[in-house]
């Protein structure tokens, strides 16, 4: 770890971060793969940009003031399509003019980020960070490239699984590599699916697991591990998640049967407390002095948490939202559950609002845009409804494709969904650009 000289010097420029990610600054970045032309980078504003998984305020909420389309099929208000090559389920994201992806490819056996122009689907550039390796062992319906980027403006930073252990790597906006770190081993179970996260200076990445688990800050500019702490020896899938709470920025992380707050900045932990469930995968949301932490194996947790350190639980059920994470919405939590179940409780009693069955089985996460929630099913229906605590209101259906686990990103009054198309054993991702025409 370096001196505390350090943190206290970056600590300084973390208020400065947000607001060098939202200037609008231009730059033009040279391709230096070969078929790649010049692609030129725009870093548009914050609500017009979705940086890392569950967006800009890591909530899965998406700027309230834009208007993305309500109704959409394969020839209604698709702007445009472009071809995903191999598989994967980790979301789209977008900074100025650029789409961000991972897949895998079994055939080539590689595992890539994938860049698209945002304007008009044309793909700029595929890199390869790995090759050989990949083990097709796990869980059914987990890829070998479950997580979403992050981007800080001049970086992307993608987390795989490859050969038996969790890499970081980081690629400039033109697809050359920068740095590439690895993490920890780590023992297979049902896949993996951690996203890092950009804060200050650091990027923050995780990988639960049955042998070296581990959670980790990384200098952004050249990939060294400032701080790393150790984590039980047990399966677990949730992303680190940094939210203001009790009057100060933590960085959450639930599963292993705790859950666990951290200061991003230099990884101390701030409190532990036993609760959650071992195998966990949605990430953590927050009222501003509640959390809120939901797990599926072995049992189902839903958990209100006070994040002041004294440990109290405000209320507790058993509700089964273990793979689509929570939303907040003026005092009351909303969750599509995996069965498909759409719900809605009080935040700070925990008293059950209404239930409505939507139908199908739920992976992606549903995405709050004003007083609308959008939630896609593993068949690609995708459900609009009000977010009211006085009953379910649904404002639309649609349907898109045959295959949907990626949680949609919805900026700019878009809608980016990846999808997939059956034709008979063939199974074709795609990457949508919605928008009303």
């Amino acid at each position: 770890m370096e001196p505390k000289e350090y943190f206290s010097m970056r600590r300084l420029i973390i208020a400065g971060l947000s607001c060098l990610l939202a200037a609008p600054v231009a730059s033009v970045v040279e391709a230096n793969e070969p078929g790649q032309s010049a692609v030129a980078v725009k870093r548009s504003s914050k609500s017009a940009d979705w940086p890392w998984w569950r967006g800009p305020e890591r909530n899965g909420a998406a700027s309230p003031d834009q208007q993305p389309p309500l109704n959409w099929s394969e020839t209604e208000n698709v702007l445009w399509k472009s071809p995903v090559p191999g598989r994967g389920h980790g979301s789209p994201i977008i900074v100025g003019d650029q789409i961000f992806l991972l897949t895998a490819e079994h055939d080539r056996e590689v595992q890539s980020v994938v860049c698209y122009s945002r304007k008009s689907g044309e793909q700029l550039w595929q890199k390869d960070l790995h090759k050989g390796g990949l083990n097709l062992k796990g869980n059914s319906k987990s890829s070998l490239a479950n997580s979403t980027v992050a981007c800080d403006g001049d970086r992307v930073f993608a987390s795989f699984l490859h050969d038996g252990a969790v890499f970081v790597t980081a690629l400039g906006l033109d697809g050359h590599e920068i740095w590439q770190t690895k993490i920890t081993d780590y023992i297979l179970h049902q896949g993996f699916g951690s996203s890092p996260t950009v804060y200050g200076p650091l990027v923050i990445v995780s990988a639960d697991n049955k042998g070296t688990g581990a959670i980790a800050g990384l200098d952004r500019t050249n990939g060294k591990i400032i701080w790393k702490k150790d984590r039980p020896k047990l399966p677990n899938y949730t992303s680190p998640i940094i939210l203001q709470v009790a009057g100060k920025e933590q960085l959450f992380f639930s599963g292993c049967n705790l859950v666990t707050s951290f200061d991003p900045l230099t990884g101390n932990k701030l409190w532990e407390i036993k609760g959650s469930t071992e195998e966990c995968v949605t990430s953590t949301v927050t009222d501003g002095n509640l959390i809120y932490t939901s797990g599926g194996y072995p049992r189902n947790h839903l958990s209100a948490i006070h994040a002041d350190g004294s440990g109290k639980v405000a209320w507790e059920n058993g509700t089964r939202v273990y793979v689509p994470s929570m939303l907040m919405k003026d005092g009351y939590l909303y969750a599509v559950l995996d069965a498909g179940v759409a719900m809605c409780w009080k935040a700070d009693t925990g008293e059950e609002k209404w239930k409505e069955r939507l139908g199908g089985t739920f992976s992606a996460s549903p995405v709050l845009v004003g007083d609308q929630i959008f939630a896609t099913n593993e068949t690609g229906s995708t459900w609009i409804f009000k977010a009211s605590p006085t009953g379910f209101e649904k404002v639309a259906e649609n349907k898109l494709a045959d295959d949907v686990f990626a949680t949609p990103t919805i900026c700019d009054s878009r809608i980016y969904m990846r999808a997939a198309i059956k034709n008979d054993d063939k199974r074709q991702e795609f990457l949508y650009c919605l928008g009303k025409n």
